[in-house]
């Protein structure tokens, strides 16, 4: 198989990352199936898309004719057998969940081609755990980690499990290029690929720094912001991306590392508990209007 053969993408899961991920990749011509558990969930994914395309059309970065033709290679389906039985190349795109996904990657291993690329979405799980004994095509499965918004931002970051092959990977790297996207290589597993990994150690440092009161959380992020030119501190980006994700991510790399230093802060436990979760909720470390 070559990225050639690829004809037909599944992307299994419709939330934000997962319906944008499907509309990139129709917008560069690939036909997709996008599934998810939820009917209802599906159709919000494909009325979230038909908003951001009509949009750009409104702002003159695409004609009427492109964005109707692009929406109209994402086909929503609501049965997973149906959407992957003759994918080339599925993407999982489902919730941060280990059990999960290895039990979606066992039933992809059984309905899809003998040829498919199974790769998954995850911000942080690596693919040799999801794949574990429960798959036969290990050699074709890998990480294809996208950035959210996906339709925005430019990376993708692939990550070669021990048995994946470098076939698989190679393939997985140019679709990402004719899916106009920027691939960087992981030829090792770690928790958290690059960005994340490195994302997480300035987070951990940032957040120690707020609970033992060096630094109000506001002062963190200005700090950042000027003397390292970030667009956002990382209590922003912990609001943008939810106070409970950002728990959750930290609290899997504590369960790996076993370091306390990975542990998360309490306070984060308190915020969620309240249902401060940022953006989402209208108040995190910041208040925003709903």
């Amino acid at each position: 198989m070559t990225v050639d053969d690829i004809k037909q993408i599944c992307v299994v899961g419709a939330g934000t990352m997962g319906s944008q991920i499907a509309q990139q990749c129709a917008l560069f011509g690939y036909a997709v199936n996008l599934t998810d558990a939820s009917e209802e969930v599906l159709k919000r994914g494909m009325a979230s898309n038909r908003s951001l395309l009509q949009n750009r059309v409104s702002k003159g970065k695409m004609s009427q004719e492109e964005a109707d033709a692009a929406l109209g290679r994402v086909t929503p389906v609501a049965n997973l057998e149906e959407a992957a039985k003759q994918a080339d190349f599925v993407i999982e795109a489902v919730y941060e969940d280990l059990e999960v996904k290895r039990k979606l990657f066992a039933q992809l291993d059984q309905i899809c081609p003998p040829h498919t690329i199974l790769a998954s979405n995850s911000s942080t799980i690596i693919i040799s755990k999801i794949v574990n004994d429960n798959i036969a095509r290990k050699d074709k499965a890998v990480n294809m980690h996208f950035f959210h918004p996906v339709l925005v931002m430019r990376l993708v970051e692939v990550v070669k499990g021990p048995e994946s092959s470098d076939e698989s990977a190679e393939i997985t790297m140019e679709l990402v290029r004719r899916i106009g996207r920027e691939p960087v290589l992981m030829q090792k597993e770690i928790y958290g690929f690059i960005v994340n990994y490195v994302l997480m150690s300035l987070t951990r440092a940032a957040m120690y720094l707020y609970q033992e009161g060096y630094a109000t959380y506001e002062d963190i992020d200005k700090a950042l912001k000027l003397g390292l030119n970030h667009p956002m501190g990382p209590f922003e980006l912990s609001d943008f991306s939810g106070v409970d994700i950002m728990h959750y991510s930290m609290l899997q790399r504590y369960k790996e590392t076993g370091d306390p230093q990975d542990q998360p802060p309490a306070f984060l436990e308190e915020m969620i508990k309240e249902g401060h979760l940022g953006r989402k909720t209208g108040k995190g470390f910041y208040e925003y209007n709903k």
